[in-house]
């Protein structure tokens, strides 16, 4: 078996073959020219052979807007993780507020953060139930990408003042079709745009990876926004009810355990994604206890009023200031695109850091150097 190492490893998970000898002998026929089979395919004869029947196959999506060539060693979902990840909108969450506006430590969750959560809790329930952990992976991802600078409070002043609203899940969607790669788009998948789209409460994913990524969401804001309450002194493990508590836990780490795997356990060889009622109702109650302590804590969102006069001042600024945006955005109206939809698009991509500073230079009067 000397030198039938790596290439045989590689080769066994490339076509879903599980013994070194079967891998060796695959090799000898590959050299032979007698099997023709490129990685992405060994790839998706695996996902065929080993994923749960329930799950999206790569080789079954409903493709995209675009014809593309495929890649010879990714699987379509793993490329629309890949393009996401390397996308702008995706580094500019990093400043890009959670709940918490511009907190004073390191530890604070960022939208950024948020994602990489989702995108973890969903790894887990996917890989548990042998679903299709790369589609749920470039949700997550996604997920978030057209969220406003300042979190909600941003989001709330663009739906008041463009005639045409905004949505964060819309916008996500708007941002990988249409904004990302200078008016290109990312090109994405059905798939994974409709993951996205419907990530929220009220939506519907079509696949049961979108309905991992859709709890998931729920699951990581309600753990990490408790936890970075307490750390600002907010609240306190003891303020959660009781009743909450036997249910689900009576720590952070207890019951972001405890809602996995009661995903898992009431999911597994089904064909739909649930909670256990009384976990679900816990979770229900939870979540309404946050927004009573923390969502509408006057001293937690107290600077929520000035992020929204903010948002709403450079929208006013930019709407009769046309040409101060960057090209790719005129390009945009040029094309036809509503100019109030398109000053959204570029308010709402602003980080927190840089809708400040635009602010700061349209508005505050700088000092006279002589």
């Amino acid at each position: 078996m000397t030198g039938c190492g790596p290439p045989c490893g590689h080769a066994a998970h490339y076509a879903g073959i599980q013994s070194a000898g079967q891998a060796c002998g695959l090799r000898n026929r590959l050299r032979k020219g007698m099997v023709q089979m490129t990685i992405r395919e060994g790839l998706e004869r695996w996902e065929k052979e080993y994923l749960s029947p329930f799950a999206t196959l790569s080789m079954n999506s409903r493709g995209r807007e675009r014809s593309e060539e495929q890649c010879d060693i990714r699987p379509v979902f793993q490329r629309d993780r890949d393009r996401i990840l390397h996308s702008k909108s995706f580094r500019r969450l990093k400043d890009k507020t959670q709940v918490f506006l511009a907190p004073e430590g390191d530890h604070y969750r960022t939208r950024l953060t948020h994602t990489l959560e989702v995108s973890q809790n969903a790894r887990t329930i996917a890989k548990a139930l042998k679903l299709n952990e790369e589609l749920v992976e470039a949700i997550a991802l996604g997920h978030d990408l057209g969220h406003t600078p300042f979190g909600h409070a941003g989001e709330r002043a663009l739906n008041d003042v463009c005639p045409f609203g905004f949505e964060h899940s819309q916008q996500s969607v708007r941002t990988v079709e249409r904004l990302e790669k200078k008016g290109q788009g990312l090109n994405l998948t059905y798939e994974v745009r409709d993951g996205i789209l419907n990530h929220q409460t009220s939506g519907t994913p079509h696949t049961l990876e979108g309905k991992i990524v859709r709890l998931s969401d729920k699951i990581a804001y309600i753990h990490h926004d408790m936890d970075d309450a307490i750390r600002g002194g907010i609240l306190t493990e003891a303020d959660v009810p009781r009743e909450i508590g036997e249910v689900i836990g009576f720590t952070t780490g207890e019951r972001l355990d405890h809602f996995i795997h009661d995903i898992v356990i009431h999911s597994v060889d089904q064909p739909d994604i649930r909670m256990s009622p009384a976990v679900e109702e816990a979770m229900k109650r939870l979540r309404s206890f946050m927004f009573q302590r923390v969502y509408q804590n006057p001293v937690a969102k107290g600077e929520e009023g000035k992020a929204e006069a903010l948002i709403k001042t450079l929208y006013q600024y930019y709407l009769g200031h046309i040409d101060k945006m960057p090209g790719e955005y005129l390009k945009l109206i040029s094309e036809g695109e509503p100019r109030e939809k398109v000053v959204c698009d570029y308010i709402g991509a602003m980080s927190d850091r840089f809708a400040i500073s635009q602010y700061d230079e349209i508005y505050i009067p700088k000092s006279w150097i002589i």
